[in-house]
């Protein structure tokens, strides 16, 4: 499992789970993948973190740093 952010949200649009990578905006057309459960988006979000990750490291990009909470 990756320490990157998802954000999962329901699209009445859709009618999918969207999911959306905060770390990987300014790289990636967000949302940047979906599911039709809860489950099966979030799946789909680790997958989509895997293969830019590695897609990003193959073409020799630097790699944006997950982001961590902050508690005051």
């Amino acid at each position: 499992m990756s320490r990157y952010s998802m954000i999962v949200q329901w699209s009445d649009e859709d009618e999918l789970f969207l999911v959306t990578i905060p770390e990987f905006g300014d790289r990636v057309v967000m949302p940047c993948t979906h599911g039709k459960t809860r489950e099966e988006a979030i799946r789909n979000g680790e997958d989509a973190i895997e293969m830019y990750l590695e897609a990003w490291l193959a073409e020799g990009e630097s790699i944006p740093e997950p982001s961590t909470l902050q508690i005051a």
